[in-house]
């Protein structure tokens, strides 16, 4: 199940803190950060079997699209899709646990998303699973808005 680790911010005369105490960082081996190119560019899908990530959105807004993977060697393509906006001003960490695909779009340019992972780089090609960006087909009904506020 998707879930979402709530952070803050802390303001003073200095400026600001931004933080997601309660994120615990212990399995993370690695971490990269995402900045599409524009707003029409759809960064997906991939998947994990074994990998976990969690995301973090560090400037601007981004839409994230989950499917839960039901066959590794022939995925349905009419998944339903659940959809999420995440933006920097929420200060949440979002978890997306093994098997599940992911796509993201930016909202605003220069977003920039911030990605944690559960095993180093040697790992990833025995673990990545991808799909065109239209793969998972939208059917009416199929997509679901996840707000987490």
């Amino acid at each position: 199940m998707i879930g979402s680790i709530q952070g803050g911010i802390a303001s003073d005369h200095r400026g600001a803190i931004r933080f997601v105490n309660d994120f615990d960082m212990t399995p993370i081996k690695r971490f990269y950060i995402i900045q599409n190119k524009d707003t029409e560019l759809v960064r997906g899908w991939r998947a994990h079997r074994i990998e976990q990530r969690w995301f973090y959105v560090l400037s601007g807004a981004f839409t994230l699209d989950t499917v839960k993977i039901d066959d590794w060697a022939n995925a349905s393509p009419d998944l339903r899709i659940e959809r999420r906006v995440i933006k920097a001003e929420d200060k949440q960490v979002i978890h997306v646990p093994v098997g599940y695909g992911t796509a993201f779009q930016a909202m605003e340019e220069g977003s920039e998303l911030l990605v944690f992972a559960d095993y180093g780089i040697e790992h990833a090609p025995h673990d990545d699973y991808t799909w065109p960006s239209d793969f998972f087909v939208k059917r009416e009904g199929s997509e679901s808005v996840v707000s987490d506020q």
